[in-house]
């Protein structure tokens, strides 16, 4: 897979070389950029929630991305596979390639980034469209710079989803409002 991944990773980087100067900034800048993005729809989902039976899941929710950010982190020191812009002959990344040791496999943006787009989209899903592929495209902007390989940055796709879902979910459960037991009621009919 690594040799498949690193010609991807060449094909992928020696494109993003022959864009403009300010695709190259726009592309190295919005993956954190994209960031903020997800955590000022976190702190609005928290204020627009307030007062209502939601709220405490708005609070809670942003855990479900600690928690993907913190399986990414073990994964890494684990697997310790080392960046692309060091290990692939003739990598010409457009960001600085990050410190040796800050290892490669998965992305912790890509993970970030996913878990923040499904969180998001299971908290309030008018924002699915949005979210979603605005994660991806932040996914996909750390290969452009060349400090991921594309295995990288879907492994972190994947665990960002899996795991912000997982832990999504069991908060609702946990922490969402609990709807009250329909008591049947008869049928009109039969209540004259």
């Amino acid at each position: 897979m690594i040799n498949t991944s690193a010609e991807l990773y060449l094909l992928i980087t020696r494109f993003a070389q022959s864009t403009p100067e300010w695709v190259h900034s726009f592309a190295d800048v919005g993956t954190d950029a994209g960031l903020l993005v997800f955590a000022a729809l976190f702190a609005w989902n928290g204020w627009r929630t307030r007062g209502t039976p939601t709220h405490r899941l708005a609070l809670v929710a942003p855990l479900a991305v600690i928690g993907a950010y913190l399986v990414s982190e073990v994964t890494k020191s684990l697997i310790q596979e080392d960046r692309p812009c060091r290990a692939v002959a003739g990598a010409v990344p457009i960001a600085e390639c990050p410190s040796v040791g800050d290892w490669s496999f998965p992305s912790n943006h890509a993970t970030i980034a996913a878990s923040c787009a499904v969180v998001l989209a299971v908290l309030w899903t008018r924002l699915a469209p949005l979210v979603i592929p605005l994660a991806m495209l932040m996914a996909f902007s750390r290969v452009f710079v060349g400090v991921h390989y594309p295995h990288d940055v879907v492994a972190g796709f994947l665990v960002g989803s899996v795991v912000g879902v997982t832990l999504a979910l069991l908060a609702v459960r946990l922490v969402g409002p609990k709807e009250k037991a329909a008591v049947p009621r008869a049928p009109v009919a039969a209540r004259r």
